[in-house]
Order: structure tokens, then C-alpha cells, then sequence
């Protein structure tokens, strides 16, 4: 079989073309979705939203890069998790926050934060750890990437739709209250299609090398929703805001870093693989630990034990 550092996932430019469109798409959801207010709120709890920074875009990160070592994991499969690690949150977090019970206003403000924060510090936070890599830094040294183009593109995708959609939530709220209805569940669609056309057109590369990351995604996975509650907890927060932080740093928008392996690395296997079934994965995982947890809570409540309610969760 051939090295998974040597295959190439067949994407037509056509389709990338879509792919940039719909990952634009969903920025733009999230952010006619967001208030100045929003920002505003992140100003009034500083702490809390640097806790969720630092969980974000140096820990996951770094504990990603040991991981990757821990396993030793091919250069591209390493990188694959690398730049997932290194996306900024969706609004899925947001959903799944609400859907566990947690504080979603936290959930909103640090996903607004992550998001204008990523433009800039995820492609540094790629150039960095992935030049670290033992393997891959020569997939990268290969690619020739440079964090500078990167940022454009992140800008792109990531700058420009936000502040299209803030404007508009700001000067016809009304019009981006049905607009993010609409336009956030079809561009979430869009991006599952997009998937599963692609991995049913490379059927048989998606049969012959998806072990090789299995492992790897689920372990990361619960890696990041773990490192979420845990620095929740450690930092005393709240269990609503617990919740919260759990799903903004474990919860990654894996459709950006699937857009930047078909833009930079030319679909590399093991990078294209990881972040198309982390973002499949990753929903499974977390709509799971958000289930189970509203009827922790929901049972908590009947019992009379306390519960993340009284720290102010929404129903």
C-alpha cells in the first residue's frame, strides 16, 4: 500500500470553489449571529474568555504536537491534526452548548473572540508547530508554505464574511435573525455534501487508508473536549460555564482546515482524511456528551440535586 504521505485526494477545482463559498457561508451564519454586544460581554468577563484563548490556541495545540509524537503519526496525518487543532470554533459549539444546558452567551462571546483571533494565530500557530514536527516539517518544507499566505487566505475566508455579517446583524437585525436561521443550517448541509462527495469519489483511497487515522481522531477529539472541561474545572467556573468551554475549545471548524488542505497542500492524503473525518467525528462526540449531559442535569433537577441551572444555564 502506498504511504499515505504520497496519495492525493482528486478535487476539482470547481469543488473548491464551492468549498471556499460554503466555509464562507458559515462564517457568515455565525456572525449575523453576533453583536457588538457579544463583544462587549467578552469585555466584562476577560478572564474567562482569556482562559478559553489560551485553551484554544496554545494548549490544544501543544498538546496536539504530543500527541502526534506519543503516536508517531506519518507527517501528514500529524499536520492534518495540527491544523485542526489550530481552527477556530464553529458555531456548533454554540448548538451544542445550548443543547447541554450551558452558558450560551459565554459560548457566543468566546466563539465570536476565537474566530477574530484565528485570522491571525492559527496560521502562525501551523507554521509554528508544524515546523516543530520531526515529519512534518518536511511535508511543509515540501509545500514551501509560508504563514504570511496563509493569513491572506484565512482573512479571506474567515474577515471578510464576519464583518459582512456583524454590519448587517448591527444595521437590520431583523434581517440577520432569519438570515443565520436559514443560512446556518443549509451552509452546515452544504459542507456534509461537499464530504460525502468527496469521499464517495475516492472511495477507494477513504477505504484503504481511513485506519490510519481513526485512532489518532478519536483520541484527539476527546483530547479536546477533556482539555475544555478540564481547564474548566481547574479554573473553578461555573458548570454551565464549564459546559460552555468545553465545547468551544473541543469543537473545531474542520471545514476551514479541509478548505486549506485542497488551497496549500494540494488534498494531501493523511491531512485530507483527518480533517474530513474529525469533522464528522467531532459531531457525533460532541452532540453525545451534550445529550448525556441535559439528562445528567434533567436528573439532577427531578432528584432536587444541584445542577448547572442554578449558575444561571438556560432551559
Amino acid at each position: 500500500m502506498t504511504d499515505v504521505d504520497n496519495i492525493r485526494i482528486a478535487f476539482e477545482e470547481s469543488s473548491l470553489t464551492t468549498l471556499k463559498i460554503v466555509i464562507g457561508a458559515i462564517l457568515f451564519g455565525i456572525a449575523l449571529d453576533t453583536r457588538f454586544e457579544d463583544f462587549a460581554a467578552a469585555l466584562r468577563r476577560p478572564g474567562v474568555i482569556a482562559i478559553g484563548v489560551v485553551a484554544q490556541f496554545l494548549l490544544l495545540p501543544a498538546i496536539t504536537f504530543v500527541l502526534t509524537l506519543a503516536l508517531d503519526l506519518r507527517g501528514s496525518v500529524a499536520l492534518g491534526l495540527i491544523l485542526v487543532a489550530c481552527c477556530p470554533p464553529g458555531n456548533v459549539s454554540n448548538i451544542l452548548t445550548h443543547r447541554s444546558g450551558g452558558d450560551v452567551a459565554l459560548s457566543v462571546s468566546m466563539t465570536a473572540v476565537g474566530n477574530l483571533l484565528a485570522i491571525v494565530l492559527m496560521p502562525l500557530n501551523v507554521a509554528f508547530w508544524g515546523g516543530l514536527h520531526p515529519t512534518g516539517k518536511k511535508v511543509l518544507e515540501d509545500i514551501d508554505l509560508s504563514a504570511l499566505d496563509m493569513l491572506l487566505e484565512v482573512g479571506l475566508v474567515i474577515g471578510l464574511p464576519f464583518v459582512a455579517g456583524i454590519t448587517i446583524a448591527r444595521l437590520w437585525p431583523r434581517v440577520a435573525s432569519v438570515g443565520h436561521r436559514v443560512i446556518g443550517p443549509l451552509s452546515y448541509v452544504a459542507l456534509a455534501a461537499i464530504i460525502v462527495i468527496g469521499v464517495a469519489n475516492n472511495w477507494d483511497i477513504f477505504v484503504d487508508y481511513i485506519s490510519v487515522v481513526l485512532l489518532a481522531v478519536f483520541l484527539h477529539d476527546a483530547l479536546a473536549l477533556l482539555l475544555g472541561y478540564g481547564i474548566g474545572r481547574a479554573t473553578r467556573l461555573p458548570d454551565a460555564s464549564v459546559r460552555a468551554m468545553t465545547f468551544e475549545v473541543g469543537i473545531r471548524n474542520a471545514g476551514l482546515g479541509l478548505l486549506l488542505v485542497f488551497t496549500y497542500f494540494d488534498g494531501l492524503g493523511g491531512m485530507a482524511l483527518v480533517a474530513a473525518w474529525w469533522g464528522i467525528w467531532d459531531i457525533i462526540a460532541g452532540l453525545t456528551v451534550a445529550v448525556l449531559w441535559r439528562r445528567v442535569r434533567g436528573a439532577a433537577a427531578v432528584s432536587g440535586a444541584p445542577s448547572g441551572a442554578s449558575s444561571g444555564a438556560p432551559a
